[in-house]
């Protein structure tokens, strides 16, 4: 059984992978994750799983330890725009306050690589996720938590920021950052058995 590598920094992707008892270990890829000119959302967190995958992968491959590599980004668009994390607390709040009372989307593209053959497998999901109207207030309680500052969209529905959300159209984990939904079929594609890797870890 190939041993999993996480290709990311995100402390909540390794938090969903270990709800599942999940043994892996983490090697965040060293990307750019700016949006090129012109760029959809779908088409800039495909490019970034890809480039994270495949960057993960051949560091990989160098070390001569085959792996199966699963690699992830995620964004939040409002009527096609990009909203990335923001720049301080007058970005998250200047975010915040174009979010309430409307409907934006969540997008997270994920991809598989195996190192030994070389297999890959992609997926990605979309999440519609609906402010309420809150007030001025509350946007500033919550930038206040400190929590937005490191996530897409200035919020994170896993923390303070459920207080934010109205309902949740979709995957919750996507939200978070990583739709474990896809994750059976991925495996699958490239050959692996994802509740095998899992009861692997239980037996420890």
């Amino acid at each position: 059984m190939l041993p999993l590598v996480l290709a990311s920094a995100s402390p909540r992707r390794r938090e969903l992978l270990a709800v599942l008892g999940l043994r892996f270990d983490v090697r965040p890829a060293d990307v750019d994750e700016s949006p090129a000119p012109g760029e959809r959302p779908e088409e800039h967190v495909v490019r970034l799983a890809a480039a994270k995958a495949a960057a993960v992968a051949h560091a990989v491959r160098l070390g001569g330890v085959d792996a199966l590599v699963l690699a992830a980004d995620t964004t939040v668009a409002l009527a096609g725009e990009i909203l990335g994390k923001p720049g301080g607390e007058d970005g998250a709040l200047a975010m915040l306050r174009r979010l309430a009372g409307r409907t934006h989307e969540v997008l997270t593209a994920c991809r598989v690589v195996r190192t030994d053959d070389g297999r890959t497998a992609a997926a990605l999901a979309v999440t519609r996720v609906t402010f309420a109207p809150w007030d001025e207030r509350r946007a500033r309680w919550y930038v206040g938590t400190g929590e937005p500052m490191d996530k897409a969209g200035a919020y994170g529905i896993q923390g303070h920021g459920v207080f934010l959300a109205e309902g949740i159209d979709g995957s919750w984990s996507n939200v978070v950052g990583l739709p474990l939904e896809t994750l059976p079929r991925l495996f699958e594609q490239v050959g692996c058995d994802l509740l095998h890797h899992m009861e692997s870890a239980r037996r420890g």
